[in-house]
């Protein structure tokens, strides 16, 4: 039975990514040693680290005035790593309040004192569809959004219009759609769900905007980016695997082509949710995520037994976050369109099978 992960993250893998793996797991490159025991002082992983940032580089468009990280902790400790670095002349933050995502990074930044203020909200619409955002005329040292909501399954396709510096979590949506990097200051992602497994972060930030005080070392984006991202020992086995899966990524064409496999697949599910009587899609039709689709019956056993049923079919993931409940399917870039027509096939049977409950 082939298994198809629907999971928010750790997401799947490409299968070339996982193929180069198992070979490379035994001995990297002839070195007779492990991917996962060679040293981030070697010459095999110089090569590795710098290939994955010039692969980035090159599919995002970066600029030369922004530099790349290649960081540990997770998201979340961005939360944090960002107002230490970038609120600096104002110690105040706007947030654009589109989740729980955005919520807890406001939440951290308050803990070490800097000011946060919501700009805009999507709480009135129950999280359903993203907010207006207009400028209070307020300066702010930068104005955070979540580019894709995991959990409420809305995303910014057009960013919003301001002069304020923009800082992008991209953590859902990395490398699955196309933003252009001179929108933003800064842009931070963990890896586990479009570029590889879990234990690494990227975070590309413009390099006017950092370095202007002194912090502890590993919270320094500035000491990061002069020691190349190795101040301790890096994620190397997580490196390798997001340069393997960037490379994969440029030999489907790039993000433009993966932006549009994605488009497709969602359009298919989105398609059969719009025309069913059971399974509903509560987002606005302008506001839908390409990644992350969350769907309900309106009757939470019925949402269980069709979570049960998926899993034996090799449908598996599929249960909503606590926060929302029913279901979610997550389609990021290595889930396949095989995946996403074999849930719908099975969406489809399960609602003829149980139309009387409808």
């Amino acid at each position: 039975m082939t298994v198809y992960n629907f999971s928010a993250g750790p997401a799947m893998l490409p299968k070339p990514v996982l193929n180069q793996i198992k070979e490379d797991i035994p001995s990297f490159n002839n070195s007779g040693m492990s991917v996962m025991e060679i040293s981030h002082r070697s010459s095999l992983f110089d090569n590795v680290i710098g290939d994955a940032e010039a692969d980035l580089r090159e599919l995002m468009n970066i600029p030369n005035n922004y530099k790349v990280l290649f960081l540990q902790g997770g998201a979340t400790l961005q939360f944090t790593a960002l107002p230490l670095n970038l609120a600096t002349k104002y110690n105040h933050i706007g947030l654009i309040d589109t989740g729980h995502w955005s919520v807890r990074a406001g939440e951290e930044a308050e803990k070490i004192g800097t000011e946060v203020t919501t700009v805009a909200t999507s709480k009135n619409y129950d999280y359903h569809q993203l907010p207006d955002y207009i400028d209070d005329g307020n300066q702010y040292d930068y104005i955070h959004l979540t580019t894709n909501n995991t959990i409420e399954g809305t995303a910014f396709d057009k960013l919003p219009k301001t002069d304020q510096i923009l800082v992008g979590d991209m953590s859902s949506n990395f490398l699955a759609q196309q933003y252009r990097v001179e929108d933003f200051g800064a842009i931070y992602a963990g890896a586990q769900k479009n570029l590889g497994i879990a234990g690494l972060t990227v975070v590309i930030v413009r390099d006017d905007l950092i370095g202007s005080k002194d912090l502890p070392s590993m919270l320094d984006y500035q000491l990061l980016a002069n020691k190349n991202s190795m101040l301790n020992t890096p994620p190397v086995f997580a490196i390798y695997v997001a340069g393997l899966t960037l490379k994969w990524l440029k030999d489907i064409g790039g993000i433009a082509e993966m932006e549009k496999i994605n488009r497709a697949k969602s359009n298919q599910l989105y398609q059969f949710l719009d025309q069913s009587k059971m399974f509903n899609n509560l987002i606005k039709d302008s506001d839908r995520s390409l990644t992350n689709i969350p769907f309900v019956t309106g009757n939470k056993e019925l949402d269980q037994e069709f979570i049960k049923q998926a899993a034996a079919r090799g449908l598996v993931n599929l249960k909503g976050h606590r926060l929302v409940g029913g279901m979610r399917a997550s389609l990021y870039n290595a889930m396949p369109i095989e995946g996403v027509t074999a849930l719908v096939d099975f969406l489809d049977e399960f609602e003829t099978k149980h139309q009387e409950e409808i």
